[in-house]
């Protein structure tokens, strides 16, 4: 399944208090869909999931929809490494009338291949929705390997998945296995490029809260066949791509909203906003954009 050609891993907006913002949730979604995004990722990692209740979720999934409105398509974030309350979870966001789900590597616990594919089939076969894996063995530790991910595919609801893994030997290999309606997604903004030119799909977008457009004009040149400017756009690009993960994301990218006039508020423990000197940097980059 297509859900557009770049999606975006929505940031979560907070309050001076550390609360949930939801009037500044609705700008920061105008901004977004303004400017080059297909879709929305809500309570990733770069929506802080991991300090948001299981009830904020739930509120934030809710929220998001009726703000959207069926505009582009709503990815609700429900994965974690234990399957009892993602499936819980999953069931929740469905009732929210989300458009599919996405589902992380489980974390920590380490789970063998075999676990992996028992794990993600449990929770697809809860849900009528659309399924995102989400493969990201740099945070979760386990690799969702080719061989799985193929055999996942041929579940009914499994239609996608977002790949970080990095491995284009096996990107290529997903690709090239699974039925053309299965999509595959960059979980890299760096590496939008080179999966789109062995047959992925787009990109899970952390730069497109700052360079959206720039985003998509980039993909829609590589689709156009304009392989060259596109490449000239990834270069150009390529820094605010690397600057946005120099620190524990998502505190760089909401440092460069605010860099650009859009306040959607600090970060939750563990996690701490930049310094200045970080803040400068990104700064000296966010500036550059362009030039």
């Amino acid at each position: 399944m297509n859900f557009g050609r770049v999606l975006t891993a929505m940031v979560t907006p907070f309050d001076h208090k550390g609360n949930i913002d939801y009037d500044q949730t609705n700008v920061l979604i105008e901004h977004l869909l303004n400017n080059g995004t297909d879709g929305l990722v809500v309570a990733g990692t770069t929506g802080e999931s991991p300090t948001l209740t299981a009830e904020e979720k739930i509120s934030l999934f809710r929220h998001v929809v009726k703000t959207v409105d069926k505009r582009v398509p709503v990815i609700a974030g429900t994965g974690g490494n234990n399957t009892k309350t993602s499936i819980a979870l999953t069931k929740e966001a469905e009732r929210c009338d989300v458009d599919a789900i996405m589902l992380v590597t489980p974390y920590y616990n380490k789970p063998n291949q075999r676990s992996l594919y028992e794990h993600f089939k449990v929770i697809a076969e809860e849900t009528t929705r659309p399924v995102m894996l989400y493969n990201i063995p740099g945070r979760s530790v386990v690799n969702i390997t080719a061989e799985t991910t193929i055999a996942l595919s041929k579940i009914g609801n499994i239609v996608s998945i977002k790949e970080a893994s990095g491995d284009l030997d096996q990107i290529a290999e997903i690709v090239e296995r699974t039925d053309d309606d299965f999509s595959v997604y960059s979980g890299d903004d760096s590496m939008t490029l080179p999966i789109l030119s062995i047959g992925g799909t787009g990109v899970v977008s952390v730069a497109s809260h700052i360079v959206g457009n720039e985003m998509k004009q980039m993909v829609n040149l590589f689709y156009d066949g304009k392989t060259q400017q596109a490449a000239q756009f990834h270069r150009k690009l390529l820094p605010v791509m690397k600057g946005l993960f120099k620190a524990p994301s998502p505190s760089p990218v909401k440092a460069a909203l605010r860099i650009k006039g859009m306040d959607v508020g600090g970060l939750r423990l563990p996690l701490l906003d930049l310094t200045p000197e970080e803040r400068d940097e990104l700064t000296v980059i966010i500036e550059n954009i362009g030039k």
